[in-house]
């Protein structure tokens, strides 16, 4: 072994995720197909939120597109300040959400990861997430020229009601004659089926692989799930996803049985609450590790599972609005307490890290209630630290570590 090697550490490397590469290669070659030119593939491209319904496009064969994947890829790649500056010098305020004023900055200089995110046919918009994506989408649909469809569910502030599921099924048929109008042919109801089976199927496995950290030591963190994420969101529906899923699952099972955590020592259990700090993922991750604390579950990730068990395997289609109605970011703020509650207990959770995300007000604005929700009902420590998804300029090193170390001393 020369100098210049590097000397790698045998428990370090066993910690390691094998299906990390695996899932790297296979959304490259996502990036790569949508990237290629449609004479080519023969596909029409759909950017769509992330809390939208993606099963009908992959019905008509169109590539979806998530620019609010692409805004964490944005800030994974710490391209998060230049672009939303940009943004900000073409008029928009820097009190909009990072993801959209990076992604409205991508699209006038063709920039970022990847070089840019391919053009649209079309945009599919769902605000059961925010109400930025409402404006944001009609920022992008008048730029690139493209129709826009709007599907507007319902806040779910107590219940789900039969008003509620009446009017989304109607919007759910209006969204179909959309896609048909535009592709030029008829939606495949039968095939909507098969879809729809790989859908659920996928959620189930994603939900079995997050249910994996309740062992002691947990075989992953919510970092990791972060990661792996990906794969949910942008494939659904589709048998990659699922035979994925199926790896990560067998893989997370064998470290279990062979006692390998993802900390060298598991002492404290957390939650976490909010979108990641995209940009410091690994500095908050180390810092954690440092105190032996590992994030065991958060609700960004179990968002995309959470409300599977209102789908129907019989009338997948038919269940739709009520799954996409009753997703965690569109519920009240007693029932996202309520969700947080179950999760500590589910995963006998030790302490609760809010990210307060400037970006994201939906998520953000009812956490000092759910905080104090928490500590009235469990009685157990939380912290609030207050960052951005994307634009690093709102993240205080100093300050978060320092918060940190106090909360990990309250759970001494």
């Amino acid at each position: 072994m020369t100098l210049t090697e590097k000397i790698k550490d045998p428990e370090k490397e066993k910690r390691k995720i094998k299906s990390d590469k695996k899932m790297r290669d296979l959304m490259t070659a996502y990036y790569i197909e949508a990237k290629t030119p449609k004479e080519q593939t023969g596909k029409k491209i759909a950017w769509i939120t992330s809390g939208g319904p993606v099963e009908p496009l992959q019905v008509m064969d169109i590539i979806p597109v998530y620019p609010e994947n692409y805004g964490a890829m944005i800030g994974a790649s710490k391209m998060g300040v230049e672009l939303c500056e940009k943004a900000e010098q073409m008029g928009y305020s820097s009190d909009l959400c990072s993801y959209a004023r990076a992604d409205i900055a991508c699209a006038t200089v063709n920039g970022g990861p990847i070089g840019g995110l391919p053009e649209p046919d079309m945009l599919i918009c769902c605000n059961n997430i925010c109400g930025t994506v409402l404006k944001w989408y009609e920022v992008q649909a008048r730029y690139y020229k493209v129709p826009l469809f709007i599907l507007d569910t319902p806040i779910c502030h107590t219940e789900y009601n039969p008003d509620m599921k009446r009017y989304v099924t109607t919007q759910i048929q209006e969204y179909i004659d959309f896609l048909e109008k535009i592709c030029g042919k008829r939606f495949d109801y039968d095939r909507m089926t098969e879809v729809g089976k790989l859908s659920i199927q996928g959620q189930r496995l994603w939900q079995e692989i997050l249910d994996t950290t309740m062992n002691r030591p947990a075989p992953m963190t919510c970092f990791d799930a972060f990661f792996h994420l990906a794969m949910i969101v942008t494939l659904r529906g589709t048998k990659t996803a699922v035979d994925f899923y199926e790896s990560l699952l067998a893989e997370m099972k064998e470290r279990i049985a062979q006692g390998i955590g993802m900390l060298p020592q598991e002492k404290y259990r957390l939650v976490w609450d909010n979108l990641p700090v995209w940009y410091r993922l690994r500095w908050l991750s180390n810092k954690f590790a440092s105190h032996s604390a590992c994030l065991v579950a958060d609700t960004y990730t179990s968002g995309w599972c959470s409300s599977m068990q209102y789908l129907d395997e019989n009338d997948f289609l038919g269940s739709l609005a009520e799954m996409y109605t009753r997703i965690f970011l569109n519920t009240g703020t007693d029932i996202m307490a309520d969700n947080i509650v179950k999760m500590v207990e589910k995963y006998e959770a030790d302490g609760v890290v809010f990210h307060s995300n400037r970006s994201c007000k939906p998520y953000s604005l009812g956490q000092y209630d759910i905080q104090r929700i928490i500590q009235e009902k469990i009685g157990i420590p939380t912290l609030m630290i207050e960052a951005d998804m994307s634009d690093e300029r709102n993240f205080s090193e100093s300050q978060i570590e320092t918060r940190i170390d106090a909360f990990i001393e309250m759970l001494k």
